[in-house]
């Protein structure tokens, strides 16, 4: 891609009306367009980034058996009001009717669809376990939309529902989503720490939030730093290796303000190991048992003949929200650095360009085209401003990798850096070579 040909409405400085990092970023680098309070228009290169985030998420999920559907964002009062959660939503439920005068809302989560899909298909407990997920835009009507994605009222999301015979098997594929999940974010260099949670108005009993650590964060975090250390690589999707796992996990004190106490944290916590500190919350699970199965009918045949309520869970993460959420952990002194596996494009080519001499400009292009032939994602910047204008763009941009034809250029040696680093003098075969290495 050519920047000049690239939609990338970069703005010179911070809008006012943006408070945090990610906000700033977005708006200014043109990642992201307002359409209305809360809601906004996700342009090339942060869909771009998005997308890949999804594909990563994605990829994690169908590891641990997940099936991939996808469920409307229209959704019929009917299934709610039998669930009895139609009028306990409140207000961040939208509303509307049909041209027939049908109630229908814009789904703020899927609990009582994605059962209603089960109940009508699945009869017997041969066909269990099922694990379903989907990837879909959902709205929650915010009192107060702020912090750009980070708190807004239409945002892309990953959610899963698992159906189980009973509370055993309930657990394990509570165990497997508490690993994928893990295993997610650290693929997007993210140090999550989970945490358990109240379950609000999803209901049940059993239930863990996913946090970063960030400064901007909503939550304050109080934890024992020991549980960055646990390695998630030795657990397997074995029955005992999952309890393992969490149980792993569960031993150190992790909690956030509304279920702190003091005095466990002082006698849980070694002073030289507590931490106390903000985070964003990037994904929650929950086990409700019988919850949404009872209210709506959604029972198996047993061996015997008699019938059974399944048992549920619910997982989410926030798709969009995680674009904002790795800017609060990763941006800093005007530089954006993008985890390799979600930047924007793979590598940059930044040339000085003198008018009355197109050499350089030349050279780029050629050194872009045998990117290209090797399958690398490569913007070329072949504008006008000089070349100091250009190197803060893109450390902005946060592309990770740049080959910069300057003066420091001579002959068949290329300056290449990586970013926030020193550059060094390397042919073009030799970054190619870094830079497919970096890709598989």
């Amino acid at each position: 891609m050519y920047l000049s040909n690239y939609f990338l409405p970069i703005l010179k400085n911070n809008p006012s009306e943006a408070q945090i990092k990610s906000h700033q970023l977005m708006l200014r680098v043109g990642m992201i367009k307002q359409s209305s309070s809360g809601i906004y228009s996700w342009l090339p290169m942060g869909f771009k980034i998005m997308k890949k985030i999804e594909n990563i998420v994605r990829e994690e999920q169908n590891k641990i058996g997940a099936q991939e559907l996808l469920m409307p964002t229209i959704q019929s009062a009917e299934i709610w009001k039998e669930s009895g959660r139609y009028n306990d939503y409140g207000d961040e439920m939208l509303r509307i009717k049909d041209r027939q005068g049908r109630e229908m809302l814009y789904g703020p989560t899927n609990e009582e669809l994605i059962t209603e899909i089960f109940r009508s298909a699945i009869k017997s407990y041969k066909l269990l376990p099922q694990l379903l997920y989907h990837i879909q835009w959902k709205f929650r009507d915010e009192l107060r939309p702020r912090f750009g994605i980070m708190r807004c009222r239409e945002f892309l999301m990953k959610d899963a529902y698992s159906f189980d015979l009973n509370d055993d098997d309930a657990v394990l594929s509570y165990n497997k989503m508490f690993l994928a999940y893990l295993k997610t974010f650290q693929r997007l260099e993210l140090s999550a720490i989970p945490m358990a949670a109240d379950t609000g108005p999803i209901g049940g009993n059993l239930s863990h939030e996913f946090v970063i650590l960030a400064e901007s964060g909503e939550s304050k975090i109080f934890a024992d730093k020991r549980i960055f250390d646990i390695k998630t690589e030795k657990y397997s999707l074995t029955n005992v290796s999952l309890k393992n796992m969490r149980n792993e996990f569960e031993k150190y004190y992790a909690v956030t303000d509304d279920k702190f106490n003091n005095k466990d944290f002082e006698s849980k916590v070694l002073k030289n190991n507590r931490l106390i500190t903000k985070g964003i919350e990037v994904g929650h699970i929950f086990y409700f048992g019988d919850k949404y199965s009872k209210a709506l009918k959604a029972s198996v045949d047993l061996q015997d003949g008699k019938k059974t309520d399944v048992k549920m869970g619910s997982y989410g993460i926030g798709v969009s929200r995680l674009v904002g959420a790795i800017i609060e952990a990763k941006f800093n002194n005007n530089i954006m650095k993008w985890p390799y596996s979600i930047s924007p494009f793979d590598v940059a080519v930044i040339p000085m360009i003198n008018k009355n001499d197109d050499t350089n400009l030349i050279k780029a292009e050629n050194i872009y085209n045998k990117l290209k032939k090797n399958n690398i994602d490569v913007l070329l910047d072949d504008t006008d401003e000089n070349i100091s204008s250009k190197l803060k763009k893109f450390d902005l941009i946060g592309v990770p990798y740049q080959i910069i034809l300057g003066k420091n250029s001579e002959q068949d040696l290329l300056e290449f850096k990586e970013i926030d680093k020193e550059a060094k003098q390397l042919s073009i075969n030799e970054i190619i070579k870094i830079l497919t290495t970096k890709k598989k």
